[in-house]
């Protein structure tokens, strides 16, 4: 038990020791005691709240960075990113919740039994059903072990309701590990900078009486402190972190550049990836239709090939094709110019043939617009009868066709 809860007592008995304990045989008691944790805590939930009620999120993104990399600036981008409305749980808040103040209160330490105690009750709330981001976990070896026992345990409830009527609460997981990492220069002038943002603004708040104070962690007060965060974390954390690589989709995040690059970094490293997130019977079910970046690799090459048989094959109708689209069409089409969308009706004869409705659609997506077209057929009424008081009416087509485009970037007061 006190290697469990004096991990630094731990590391400075084996450097004193004259007989050290080899690094695997470290690993190998880091392992068995992540089992014993787990296994206490599980067996607990287990009992509390039943069996079939160990509902966890279908998602998890664990979020993990060097000091100043940005999680916090960062986490509500990977959440809109991945359709996550959930508040997003930060390990370090967990640390001030009732539960970790009373193990304090009594003189206890919140190690990692403790951690993985009190996350995995919170994951079992409702709100993260579809999924969370975990921003902090894991950060030491016992709690990545710990991690691969959960998600042992979710797979293995995934399998035991999986043709039940409760299957839908137990989704196979998704793990995506996102570390943003950044350079210890980086590190070190961001908690500088942060935490001279903070006393600014605090010292205003004490000279005006207007507003609230931020939290100041002492970490951003001086580089010394700062550097060795970073190197805290790079000696800890970090190798934690790079383990689930093995396992799990990993998405490692340049973070050294300006927010909107490093969001750019984020998006092409969130690709969608149905194969690691669907249920293998759906993504069975789905594997016959073609990605859609599947079509679109050719989809240029394709459009000038039509686009020259038009020409080449069917030069007439080609031709009064893009007449009518320059005469018709665009008058209408640079008056909202604006907003970005047209709509054009017409009852010229020309589209009743769906070759000219072909090219018409062609030739708006070479000129970088998206048409669309919807054919309506209305009864005109022409005269009565009045004898037998039979209506004869005659019909009309329509043609309308939506045309959308990048509109003006014009600002509006």
């Amino acid at each position: 038990m006190q290697r469990r809860r004096f991990p630094l007592l731990k590391g400075l008995l084996l450097f004193m020791s004259p007989n050290p304990v080899p690094p695997a045989e470290v690993a190998d008691l880091e392992i068995k005691d992540a089992q014993l944790i787990f296994k206490t805590v599980w067996e607990q939930l287990e009992e509390e709240i039943g069996h079939e009620f160990l509902r966890f999120p279908k998602e998890l993104i664990l979020l993990g960075g060097a000091p100043g990399a940005g999680k916090g600036t960062h986490t509500r981008f990977v959440m809109q990113a991945r359709g996550l409305t959930c508040p997003p749980i930060v390990i370090s808040d967990l640390l001030v919740t009732r539960e970790a103040m009373a193990i304090k209160d009594s003189g206890g330490m919140v190690g990692d039994k403790e951690v993985v105690a009190i996350l995995l009750r919170r994951l079992l709330d409702e709100e993260f059903r579809d999924g969370a981001v975990l921003d902090g976990f894991p950060r030491t070896r016992v709690q990545v072990e710990c991690l691969k026992l959960l998600v042992d345990r979710l797979n293995q409830l995934y399998t035991e309701f999986a043709d039940t009527p409760l299957a839908i609460n137990f989704r196979r997981p998704t793990i995506h590990a996102m570390v943003l990492f950044v350079s210890e220069k980086t590190s070190i002038a961001r908690q500088i900078e942060r935490g001279e943002k903070v006393a600014a603004h605090n010292k205003e708040v004490e000279e005006t009486g207007v507003g609230k104070k931020w939290a100041l962690r002492s970490t951003d007060l001086s580089e010394a402190t700062a550097r060795r965060r970073y190197r805290v974390f790079k000696e800890q954390t970090w190798d934690a972190l790079k383990s689930l690589k093995e396992i799990y989709h990993y998405h490692f995040i340049n973070a050294e550049g300006p927010i909107e690059e490093v969001e750019e970094n984020i998006l092409a490293e969130l690709q969608y990836q149905s194969s690691l997130e669907l249920d293998p019977r759906t993504y069975d079910r789905l594997r016959p239709l073609p990605l859609a970046e599947e079509i679109v690799v050719h989809a240029r090459q394709l459009l000038v090939k039509r686009l020259d048989t038009y020409e080449l094959e069917h030069t007439e109708k080609f031709v009064r094709t893009v007449q009518v689209i320059d005469e018709k069409f665009m008058p209408i089409i640079q008056r909202h110019a604006l907003s970005g969308r047209a709509q054009v009706n017409s009852e010229d004869q020309l589209f009743h043939d769906p070759l000219a409705l072909s090219m018409l659609i062609d030739i708006f997506s070479e000129r970088g617009y998206h048409a669309v077209v919807d054919k309506h057929i209305q009864e005109i009424p022409d005269r009565v009868d009045l004898q037998t008081g039979e209506i004869h009416r005659h019909e009309k087509t329509v043609f309308r066709f939506q045309v959308n485009f990048k509109g003006s970037p014009i600002r509006r007061g």
